[in-house]
């Protein structure tokens, strides 16, 4: 796969109340293709952190700051405490209701725990205009909150008519379970054509969060600030995978991390994802820092139908670590809860500043991030290198720090994934995310060193339970 990766830096602004201390569990979780009992990759019984000095730079690479503030100086919390929680919730009964979809609840969930700080719940029109066309927030001191992808609610026009004058709202998951509170609402018209030329740069049919989420959706948008009943839990095996910014933090200061870097990914980890991290350590420790730590930070939202499920990319991720590929003692696996947009250069702004508000301090960004094909066209929606050059660029991400990365591929003449070599072309193979789920399809082996055997197997088995369905599927669609 071709990564050509940097490194980057932010601070944010956030305005917000500190939520509950919460120890974080022993790993314990199981997933679709079997369950893994091993060590937890967060806590490590063998971890002793190192001594955590200031940095002190051995070369000209100038840190702009170190472990940063989240957006507006607080984390925002919007989960109500348990001593409030009963009464909440009767006076949420008693409101007119507002129905959550699956994925509207992912975004109940990246607000309440304050991956968006400072934004206080679903945006008002304001906000939303300013996301949708300047991808910012100015806040009333004159600074700048980097803020690209709207994070809004749909309504339907019964919806509206039954909400009336109320300017309260409960919330309701689609299972019947009360979520929330949205306060002092306003509701305003849903333009979708324009909110999707602006996010995607195209109105091209195809586009996977467009048909899953936005053309179905009603006509109206409502905002307002949101109250969350309780913690949202998915009962599904990873829930002590996914550790709010604030224990994420807490994480940091336990390890005595001087450096965070933060790895995003929606895909298996190869070893060429796993030589950028490594290096980007490398290159941190001969800057001067002690104990960097790398935050392997995989998508945990809506993904389009041909990813790798979650739950088979954390067991992936498990192996990486069991392996020896990523050191376990220095690396964290925690669920990044956003959905995917797959908007290239103005989704990859979002991810940016979620893991500054997470506590990261640096993050790795590869070849086209959150980029996808063109749906309708034999190529890249996105050119592969404007996400990394936007980060550098984007306001209210100033305080970016970049380390520049050469392109990682399959060197055959090592037989290991490598930096690439450009005086040898020919020498080097480029495996993309689509060749790699091909072969484990098809049940080939990559070429040795491109992945790491136990990683390799979780995948394969994955793809042949996936076909046992399929076989299974197709008699009784013929029958029927």
């Amino acid at each position: 796969m071709s990564l050509a990766v940097k490194l980057h830096v932010t601070s944010s602004f956030h305005l917000g109340n500190s939520t509950k201390t919460t120890s974080i569990p022993s790993f314990n979780a199981k997933f679709r293709a079997a369950s893994i009992s091993h060590f937890n990759p967060l806590i490590s019984t063998l971890y002793e952190p190192r001594m955590s000095n200031s940095p002190k730079s051995k070369s000209s690479f100038v840190i702009k700051s170190s472990l940063i503030e989240p957006d507006g100086g607080a984390l925002v919390d919007l989960v109500v405490p348990g001593s409030l929680r009963a009464a909440k919730t009767a006076e949420a009964e008693s409101m007119p209701k507002v129905g959550l979809t699956k994925i509207d609840l992912e975004w109940v969930h990246v607000l309440s725990e304050g991956w968006a700080s400072p934004l206080r719940g679903f945006m008002r029109e304001d906000e939303y205009l300013q996301s949708l066309h300047f991808n910012f927030f100015r806040m009333k001191d004159g600074t700048i909150v980097n803020m690209s992808l709207p994070i809004v609610l749909a309504i339907d026009d019964a919806t509206k008519e039954r909400i009336g004058s109320s300017s309260n709202v409960g919330l309701v998951a689609a299972n019947g379970d009360l979520i929330g509170i949205l306060r002092s609402i306003e509701i305003f018209k849903h333009h979708k054509e324009e909110r999707i030329a602006r996010t995607w740069g195209t109105t091209a049919p195809g586009l996977p969060y467009v048909e899953e989420v936005i053309m179905p959706a009603g006509n109206w948008l409502v905002g307002g600030d949101l109250e969350v009943l309780k913690p949202i839990k998915y009962d599904d095996g990873l829930d002590h995978y996914r550790l709010s910014p604030k224990q994420l933090r807490e994480e940091f200061d336990r390890r005595k991390a001087d450096a965070v870097f933060a790895f995003q990914l929606r895909n298996p980890v190869h070893n060429g994802h796993a030589l950028l991290m490594n290096d980007t350590r490398k290159r941190l420790l001969e800057m001067g820092f002690k104990n960097p730590i790398l935050l392997l930070h995989p998508l945990g939202g809506f993904t389009k139908a041909d990813d790798v499920p979650l739950d088979v990319r954390m067991q992936q991720h498990s192996k990486v670590l069991e392996d020896g590929v990523l050191d376990p003692e220095t690396t964290i696996v925690s669920i990044f809860p956003s959905p995917m947009h797959y908007a290239g250069p103005t989704e990859v702004q979002w991810h940016a500043k979620a893991r500054i508000n997470a506590g990261a301090n640096f993050y790795i960004v590869g070849r086209d991030p959150a980029g996808m094909g063109h749906p309708t066209e034999k190529r890249d929606l996105y050119d592969p290198d404007h996400g990394k050059k936007v980060l550098s660029m984007a306001p209210g991400l100033e305080k970016l720090n970049i380390l520049p990365f050469r392109v990682a591929a399959y060197d055959t003449e090592a037989k290991k994934m490598a930096f690439f070599d450009p005086s040898r072309t020919e020498d080097f193979l480029f495996i993309s995310g689509t060749k790699m789920r091909t072969y484990a399809r098809n049940g080939e082996n990559p070429p040795d060193g491109f992945m790491c055997p136990g990683g390799w197997k979780v995948l394969v088995k994955y793809y042949e339970s996936l076909q046992a369905e399929e076989a299974t599927q197709q008699p009784a669609a013929v029958s029927s």
